[in-house]
């Protein structure tokens, strides 16, 4: 079994788990830290994170406060991940920071045109968000979508804004 650990970032105290073959979790802040720590504890205890890890972490940071690293070679622990929901990750995991997709894309990228709301359903179900970026998955027409991590849609507009993608006509938390 992993460990886990906690990490601040400019859109608060997140959390990242680990096991041996690589991320197994990264959680957003939820509005207390104890409701964070609580969703971390499942896949194991507070440990020092290996040196892996802890070079995700500090990339996740970095990318938080604006720099864009699009964390494709970090390494996230595959296993239980339904087929489907795999490959909306690995769409999702090739947007580069300040880029958006919408749910529609993604489906007919996946070569199921129709398939938009499956698509929505596997990015809420992402256990890796910001190493893959289902913030940067949108509704039709530019709307936010759902966003099942931390405070909802308003955590994504953070991280949008901070990525300078904030979708046209939506506020973002820095206007």
């Amino acid at each position: 079994m992993g460990g886990y650990a906690l990490f601040d970032t400019a859109i608060g105290r997140c959390g990242v788990a680990w096991g041996d073959n690589g991320i197994t979790a990264v959680q957003l802040p939820e509005r207390t830290e104890t409701a964070t720590v609580a969703r971390l504890r499942r896949y194991g205890t507070a440990a020092e994170p290996p040196a892996t890890v802890t070079t995700a972490i500090t990339r996740m940071t970095a990318l938080l406060a604006g720099e864009r690293d699009d964390l494709t070679d970090i390494a996230v622990d595959p296993e239980g991940i339904p087929e489907f929901d795999g490959r909306v990750y690995e769409i999702a995991r090739a947007i580069p920071p300040g880029e958006t997709l919408t749910y529609g894309e993604v489906a007919t990228r996946l070569g199921l045109p129709g398939s938009a709301q499956a698509v929505g359903g596997a990015l809420g179900r992402n256990p890796y968000p910001i190493v893959v970026p289902c913030h940067r998955v949108l509704g039709a027409n530019g709307k936010v979508g759902g966003f099942s991590a931390g405070e909802g849609a308003v955590t994504k507009l953070r991280i949008l804004g901070i990525e300078g993608a904030a979708p046209g006509g939506q506020p973002s938390l820095f206007d």
